[in-house]
């Protein structure tokens, strides 16, 4: 099982010196990230900060950085941070759990979403 996916960012983060950095490496997200995350003291003041602390700990490297943290986050051009936020929805399966079904009165096949906190 793959659990670190290389990328590349579409317009790359700009550091102090004015270097540009675009490739980097995301890893699969545990429970642990997106449960520490929603204790962090940013998230828990503006929960809009959440995706920001979850990528700083899933992003494991960016190249020519020593360390990535939420600031080096905070600082990507939008189109980063939306590419970041699709690639971690992708690789993580975020997708809600969908079942094959046919309708009993027409005979129509069709995608239904799965619900676990309903039964029957």
């Amino acid at each position: 099982m793959q659990t670190v996916f290389d990328f590349e960012l579409p317009k790359g983060y700009m550091d102090d010196k004015g270097e540009i950095h675009k490739r980097g490496k995301m890893r699969l997200a545990t429970a642990g990230d997106e449960i520490g995350a929603m204790r962090d003291p940013r998230v828990v003041s503006n929960p809009s900060y959440l995706s920001v602390v979850v990528l700083a700990s899933v992003i494991t490297e960016i190249e020519g950085l020593p360390a990535v943290a939420a600031g080096v986050i905070e600082h990507l051009y939008t189109s980063d941070l939306a590419f970041l936020q699709d690639m971690y929805q992708r690789i993580n399966n975020i997708d809600p759990p969908v079942t094959s079904a046919v309708c009993p009165e027409c005979g129509h096949s069709f995608e239904a979403p799965v619900n676990f906190t309903r039964e029957g």
